[in-house]
């Protein structure tokens, strides 16, 4: 998958595009039709994998053909129970028995993002231990504090850093609440009938639901159909992520100016160059994690949207307007991801320019310190406590 208009988005490879919905769609169907075997609701003869009968060559056809029905789960299964009937008659007879469209895409997103959290997870662990190196090594680099785009007071760039540091385990706090995702299973209305009519008893269905979310991966629990704060709650963890990025993004962005000249992006050939002015670095990495920061609170936005419009026991275009936002969102937090990992391992400190801001800036830079202690010289920068933010800081990123 490619996006001409979001310049990255390779970054995300194959995560939530079109042929690994699919794929986690066909996981769902085969998990539950293993469970209907392992739990004596089909016989023996109904097991099979489903292994191979769809690939990404579907994925055209089956979002040509989920217009009809208004889901992709439709022409899916009349796909597989065509390819299914060849091979195996018995697994064609019970797939999807008991289930609802709405279950096998609800649950396939779930695997999704799934997915999406742990290749987040990593990069900010990547990301964590960067910024646990430079707020160590400059914990004693004197700069310029800015507030409200002004000078404030001395502080050091190790000071800074341990900032972005909170904000990234921030992120990765919040991220860790949601990454236990559920199963969603309840039938064409939530309740479960059509399980219950085929097992004969709720009990064997709880087992039908345990057994299934137990081979995908997932936490068991009771429908959610119209309840979806599993989804809203994964959107808010992502944009808790671009929000952190798109805030050292943003220091970087400034720092960068020429003339300030206190950070600089790593040297990577052909990138950052202009198509007329040869003279040009510009700091891209940071420009596009930037962009990201400012688009995903409006996707979340729609997600809660969504929510917010469940209606009866499935939304008329609130379930549905969730699902192509959710993958722009995951794709997009994925890449600026990716991007700030790369921007911190690459980030250039120029300390000279550091400490010649600084002696510029003053006298007037000094003037809160000089009012609350008027014998204080302008030497190393107002510390206050500096030294124990920034252990705090490291010592949470290494919990």
């Amino acid at each position: 998958m490619s996006d001409l208009l979001w310049p990255g988005d390779d970054r995300a490879g194959d995560l939530f595009t079109d042929a690994s919905v699919l794929a986690a769609m066909v996981r769902v169907e085969a998990a539950w039709l293993d469970a209907l075997v392992v739990h004596g609701v089909a016989g023996p003869g109904a097991r099979d994998d489903l292994t191979g009968l769809v690939g990404p060559d579907d994925a055209g056809a089956v979002a040509r053909d989920a217009e009809s029905g208004g889901n992709p789960v439709i022409p899916l299964l009349k796909l597989l129970r065509k390819r299914l009937a060849a091979r195996n008659p018995a697994a064609a007879s019970w797939l999807h028995k008991g289930l609802t469209s709405q279950d096998v895409l609800d649950t396939g997103l779930v695997l999704c993002l799934t997915e999406v959290i742990a290749r987040i997870r990593a990069d900010l662990r990547a990301q964590g231990g960067e910024l646990v190196r430079l707020a160590g090594d400059h914990r004693d680099t004197p700069m310029a504090a800015r507030t409200l785009t002004q000078h404030a007071i001395p502080i050091t760039f190790g000071l800074k850093a341990a900032g972005w540091l909170t904000g990234v385990l921030d992120a990765r706090d919040r991220l860790a609440s949601v990454e236990d995702l559920p199963v969603q299973l309840g039938g064409a209305a939530g309740s479960l009938a059509a399980p219950v009519a085929l097992a004969g008893s709720a009990a064997v269905v709880r087992d039908l639901v345990e057994t299934t979310a137990g081979a995908l991966g997932l936490r068991a629990r009771d429908p959610w159909h119209t309840a979806r704060a599993p989804l809203t709650g994964v959107a808010d963890a992502l944009v808790t992520c671009t929000d952190a990025w798109g805030r050292i993004a943003n220091d970087v962005l400034v720092a960068a100016r020429p003339e300030i000249h206190e950070l600089s992006e790593g040297a990577v050939e052909g990138r950052g160059g202009s198509s007329a002015m040869p003279n040009k670095q510009n700091p891209v990495l940071s420009i596009l994690v930037r962009r990201a920061a400012l688009a995903a609170p409006f996707l979340a936005a729609t997600v809660h949207a969504g929510a917010a419009a469940a209606v009866d026991e499935r939304p008329d275009g609130g379930w549905h307007v969730e699902w192509a936002t959710l993958r722009t969102l995951a794709r997009r937090t994925v890449t600026a991801g990716a991007q700030t990992a790369e921007l911190l391992a690459g980030l250039r400190v120029e300390t000279a320019w550091m400490a010649a801001n600084l002696t510029a800036a003053r006298p007037g830079i000094d003037a809160e310190q000089r009012s609350i202690t008027p014998d204080a010289g302008p030497g190393e920068p107002y510390r206050g406590a500096t030294d124990q933010i920034i252990d705090a800081a490291i010592a949470r990123a290494k919990e």
